[in-house]
């Protein structure tokens, strides 16, 4: 059973006299162990809830709903299960001290995968977890493999695991669908490797939808940890050959790609990236797998609508590795608005240098270097580099903050092309 924390008023559970405090016991006669399950049976027309209400009484209700409509019923989240691994790369184990209790939480649980999209890596599954995504059609799910060769794979993750293949055989022979990833370590398995898993995975297609290899990140505060090296571009330039030469195989074989990189290895290698249909369905864009392609997609969209603005000058922030695409973006939008837009790339120094995406960036570090630059009137900070559903930065620093601490207006903006003009068409005069 869950229990309602709360009930937005004029909903159908509002409507239904349902109340923070009453507890939610099954729906068509299935026990509600958690969030999940209640989500799950979101998607039927006819419901039969049963409730105990906070006062005890046993309540059967039937009711009638639009498929997938809310009840604007509020449950506490589940806590997630947690990550007994111990991988070599694992960037939790990289962070400095101090910063907020939930960043240093190394999550594993296959409900998070399924709901929003999180990678884990099947190692803590017993058999009850199987049968549930199998049951439950838990579809799709995102899978961490990193290497299919199960001793490099145990090394990887610092412990031992049920084989990879095997439980992906599993799952996808029970019309589970996944997505796999893999975090490229130099030296472990990137060359023959890296190949071979490549063909495992592609093996099991299209149960395993898309392969997605991202290089693996490495921070200032590594002490004693294993030594890694990162990504050199020639090593960049040497996997895109090899992903290149299985996405012209793998297209004329299954009609996709199925493997991508991300877009850090074209950046590292100094390669122009693909057009964007090479990125399909573009499957892999919360791995940072075709975020550049699609910006400038976006990007020439909205130049094309843009037009001539009154509006008082802008400053805007970006990390180290977006700073190419985004200037240019700023340059052409300022010259078809006539608004002056101040771009400000800022180094995480917070990381230790080695970091840097946007999304990483902290407040600490951007009121440090943005202190004598020009801001104009407004400062806008993309919403990539906040909390969600709250305007903090990594280091708890809020957007109010901020603002004192540069004596500037700062606002909060989508993290795209579209996101900086309606911004300056917001504040045109």
């Amino acid at each position: 059973m869950i229990e309602i924390l709360s009930v937005d008023p004029g909903s159908i559970g509002a409507e239904l006299d349902l109340e923070p405090g009453d507890c939610l016991l099954s729906i068509n006669g299935e026990v509600v162990r958690d969030l999940l399950d209640f989500q799950l049976q979101l998607s039927e027309e006819e419901l039969l809830l049963e409730v105990r209400k906070k006062e005890g009484e046993l309540w059967d209700i039937e009711l009638e709903k639009d498929a997938g409509a809310p009840m604007g019923l509020h449950f506490e989240h589940p806590e997630p299960k947690q990550c007994g691994n111990n991988c070599i790369f694992c960037f939790v184990h990289q962070l400095p001290s101090g910063m907020r209790s939930t960043l240093y939480v190394k999550d594993e649980d296959f409900r998070f995968s399924f709901l929003y999209g999180s990678y884990i890596t099947l190692t803590n599954l017993d058999e009850a977890d199987i049968q549930r995504i199998i049951d439950q059609h838990l579809s799709p799910l995102y899978v961490s493999v990193h290497a299919t060769n199960d001793q490099l794979r145990s090394r990887l993750l610092g412990v031992e695991g049920p084989p990879i293949l095997d439980l992906l055989r599993r799952l996808t022979a029970a019309g589970i669908e996944v997505h796999t990833q893999i975090v490229l370590c130099p030296g472990l398995n990137d060359g023959e490797e890296l190949e071979r898993t490549v063909e495992d995975l592609q093996a099991l297609h299209p149960g395993v939808i898309s392969l997605a290899v991202v290089p693996l990140g490495l921070t200032g505060y590594r002490q004693r940890l294993p030594t890694l090296e990162s990504v050199s571009p020639e090593m960049a330039r040497s996997v895109l050959e090899v992903l290149e030469r299985y996405q012209e195989q793998l297209l004329d074989r299954c009609g996709t790609r199925f493997v991508f990189a991300a877009d850090e290895f074209y950046l590292k290698a100094g390669i122009d990236f693909p057009p964007i249909e090479a990125y399909e369905d573009l499957g892999q864009l919360e791995n940072g797998v075709g975020m550049v392609p699609l910006f400038r997609s976006d990007a020439a969209e909205a130049l094309a609508e843009a037009r001539s603005l009154e509006s008082p000058e802008f400053s805007t922030i970006t990390g180290e590795s977006s700073l190419q695409e985004l200037e240019k973006f700023c340059v052409a939008l300022s010259k078809k608005t006539g608004v002056i837009i101040h771009l400000h790339p800022v180094r995480n120094e917070f990381f230790g240098g080695q970091v840097t995406v946007t999304g990483l960036l902290t407040g600490r570090d951007v009121a440090a270097q943005l202190r004598d630059k020009p801001l104009g009137e407004v400062l806008l900070v993309p919403d990539v580099m906040l909390k969600d559903g709250e305007d903090v930065f990594l280091d708890d620093l809020s957007l109010n903050d901020l603002e004192a601490e540069l004596g500037v207006r700062v606002e909060k903006v989508e993290s795209s092309p579209w996101g900086l003009l309606e911004a300056l068409e917001r504040h045109a005069r």
